[in-house]
């Protein structure tokens, strides 16, 4: 009878935790790219999706990272497209600029390759927000709003430095501690293509004029 009641006791503290466990593992996690800006709640937020020019500036400004597709230089794939994940930021929350910026080493492949042909392509999407999550939307479906940008990256002017340092160091303060004997350098991405997937029919095109001008609070 003992055994009978233990198990039982163990059966329903089991169903009382099973909710908190579950609510546990498929929370989005804090701290991601240094300030927890995957927790921000992006669905009250959002722009309106009439705003093209607007809900770019928003998923750039949300966004630490996105994947950047460059023309890779490496023996065995050179000439073909080659993509990798890469810290960002355009600026303090709600007051981005709207520039991506990227702290760079030479030991990155995407630096090498860059060197040899500067053109490449940026991607970030709301899916690394709980915007997606919360309305179970798939990263790939267009209602999970995603940009492309594209241009040339670029090394920052020693006048723009100190606005590259500090949009990027706010966002993801790990990267103070990163080894000098990287090299590192601050850069950016020259914008000069926009697309905007936020609804079905489509891509919207969005000048790097809309884009700029767009009111950001």
């Amino acid at each position: 009878m003992a055994g009978c009641a233990r198990g039982s006791a163990r059966a329903v503290l089991a169903f009382l935790l099973a909710p908190a466990l579950v609510a546990l593992l498929v929370a989005p996690a804090r701290g991601r790219g240094g300030r927890g800006h995957g927790d921000w709640g992006a669905a009250e937020l959002l722009p309106p999706r009439e705003n093209a020019a607007l809900v770019a500036r928003f998923v750039t400004n949300v966004c630490d990272w996105g994947a950047l597709a460059t023309i890779s230089t490496q023996e065995g794939v050179r000439g073909r497209p080659f993509a990798d994940v890469l810290s960002l930021s355009d600026g303090p929350p709600s007051k981005g600029s709207g520039v991506p910026y990227f702290y760079l080493s030479p030991m990155q492949q995407s630096v090498g390759n860059l060197k040899e042909n500067p053109y490449a392509t940026l991607t970030m999407s709301l899916a690394e927000t709980s915007f997606c999550r919360k309305y179970g939307f798939d990263p790939q479906s267009p209602l999970c709003a995603h940009i492309i940008l594209s241009g040339t990256v670029i090394k920052v002017s020693e006048a723009e430095m100190d606005v590259a340092k500090n949009s990027l160091f706010i966002r993801h303060p790990e990267m103070k501690t990163w080894p000098s004997s990287h090299n590192w350098f601050f850069a950016k991405l020259n914008i000069t293509n926009i697309w905007v997937l936020d609804y079905f029919g489509g891509p919207k095109i969005v000048t790097p004029e809309e884009y700029y001008n767009a009111t950001f609070q």
